[in-house]
């Protein structure tokens, strides 16, 4: 199939595609009118790419899965780099976590610490006996 249609079963952009394949994550082939010409495999590697892209992992991350599945395997993640990657951003994702579990507990202790500052204050910007 040529671009456009690939484009369309794929459910992204022409630019998209030939971005993918100066990153060497997808090859067209030629046709004899030098049109880019593609098939079922090649909508699995940019399925795959587009899955991978939705949790979160860079363009570059996907790269090992996409050459699982070039080398054969039923999945992209079979291979041992493919796992790599889920390991690493999952620590990734746990580091993040861990910060803003912290930040989340300093905003909390600010939030305390003003309340209880604030207990018997009366704010002078509310209007008391305004109907």
């Amino acid at each position: 199939m040529r671009i456009g249609e690939f484009a369309r079963r794929a459910g992204t952009t022409t630019r998209a595609l030939r971005f993918y394949e100066t990153q060497g994550l997808l090859t067209a082939r030629r046709g004899a009118n030098g049109y880019r010409e593609y098939g079922e495999d090649d909508l699995r590697l940019v399925n795959e790419i587009q899955t991978l892209r939705t949790v979160g992992l860079t363009l570059e991350d996907t790269r090992p899965f996409v050459e699982c599945l070039r080398a054969g395997h039923d999945s992209g993640d079979s291979c041992g780099d493919s796992i790599e990657v889920y390991r690493r951003k999952l620590a990734e994702v746990d580091a993040c976590l861990e910060r803003l579990g912290a930040v989340r507990a300093e905003l909390a202790g600010k939030l305390g610490d003003a309340l209880t500052r604030r207990d018997g204050f009366v704010d002078p910007c509310v209007v008391v006996g305004r109907a």
